[in-house]
């Protein structure tokens, strides 16, 4: 195909796919819907007529469609692994949503097929294409900060904190729920990211909310064995072999949580990225910048990060940006970042948490 010609793009999945996926490809010059992609006929029926587009409920009659180059799976975590397989021995490019797989080794199956197809796969880690996000990197960067000393990241948000919202995969560990996947993957790519990769980590995971009734409305509970909340302590690699401790408090049931506030201080200065927003997970996000021992002052967006346009849905616009490094990375042929080398460090933190969490809970209590 012509490096200048929209790549092709079947969406897999109809709920972040078809709300959010859907309008970026849209809009991202680099690509074009073509098709749509889910398991059940009547769901499937009622999303290509509101889009115009044909689909297909049979996997492989989409991947075998001409028209489809590359794959968006924005599915639950469960059946992931295996489309995503199915699609790279097609010899689909693909954008997968997080996390990758159930754990690091799906991830990393993935990541060997994909080199050797020679296929880009992107992760949606789109917090690395919101402004301000790519203005803290940039400062970071300069050493505005200089050496740092501690990483500290809130997470606290209520989306889940009712406890009649009901039963679903994200209540079920082993489905991939719960806020590890939600919000760890991000928490810990965006740490990799901007100060380094993970060298030692302690994990705390618990259930707030431990039964959550059936969606069917007979009042029958479900038990909850997804963590909702994870408490989490770091060693980074700040460069030359320089530890940086950082601390993440993840929660998705916390009413009225201060949301997302990430702090970073150094021995020049401090910065702060946050936003109380519990609406909209990318807008109201503000930056501040201390340097010489002065006050936190908030700075201005720069013009270079801004976004081309806004939605009322704040993750359309980082990921149709992200949408268009994977598009611009498979016509020239380069590797695509984030893409599964990004997804396998991020998914070997969450796996190490929850491995450390079972350790202790088989260990007997420390204090008597």
């Amino acid at each position: 195909m012509s490096i200048s010609q929209p790549l092709g793009v079947a969406v897999a999945g109809l709920g972040f796919g078809e709300a959010v996926h859907l309008p970026a490809l849209r809009a991202c010059p680099g690509t074009e819907p073509v098709a749509l992609w889910h398991p059940r006929p009547e769901r499937l029926a009622q999303a290509c007529q509101e889009a115009g587009l044909p689909g297909s409920s049979d996997f492989d009659s989409l991947l075998a469609d001409p028209r489809v180059e590359a794959v968006v799976i924005a599915t639950p975590p469960a059946p992931r692994f295996e489309l995503a397989q199915r699609a790279l021995l097609a010899g689909k490019h693909l954008l997968l949503e997080k996390p990758v797989g159930l754990n690091a080794a799906q991830a990393e199956t993935l990541q060997r097929l994909a080199l050797q197809r020679g296929l880009a796969v992107a992760v949606d880690f789109e917090y690395r294409a919101v402004p301000l996000f790519q203005q803290l990197e940039a400062l970071l960067r300069s050493g505005a900060l200089g050496e740092l000393v501690l990483v500290k990241l809130d997470w606290l948000m209520g989306s889940r904190a009712d406890p009649s919202r009901p039963w679903s995969w994200y209540s079920e560990a082993a489905a991939g729920g719960g806020v590890l996947g939600a919000l760890g993957t991000h928490a810990f790519d965006l740490l990799h990211w901007l100060v380094g990769p993970t060298r030692q980590l302690r994990a705390q995971l618990s259930t707030a909310i431990q039964a959550r009734p059936l969606a069917d409305g007979g009042g029958r509970l479900a038990p909850v064995d997804a963590e909702d909340l994870a408490l989490i302590q770091l060693e980074l690699d700040g460069g030359a072999g320089r530890p940086v401790p950082a601390q993440v408090s993840l929660a998705s049931v916390t009413r009225q949580g201060r949301g997302c506030w990430l702090e970073l201080y150094g021995r020049e200065g401090t910065a702060v990225l946050g936003s109380d927003n519990q609406a909209d997970y990318v807008h109201g996000f503000n930056l501040w910048l201390s340097r010489g021992g002065k006050p936190l002052r908030r700075l201005e967006t720069d013009p270079r990060w801004a976004f081309r346009r806004t939605w009322g849905d704040g993750r359309i616009a980082p990921v149709e940006r992200l949408q268009g490094w994977w598009s611009a990375a498979i016509r020239e042929r380069r590797p695509m970042v984030p893409g599964l080398a990004e997804g396998v460090a991020s998914q070997r933190c969450c796996d190490l948490a929850r491995q450390q969490a079972r350790q202790a809970a088989s260990q007997p209590d420390g204090i008597t």
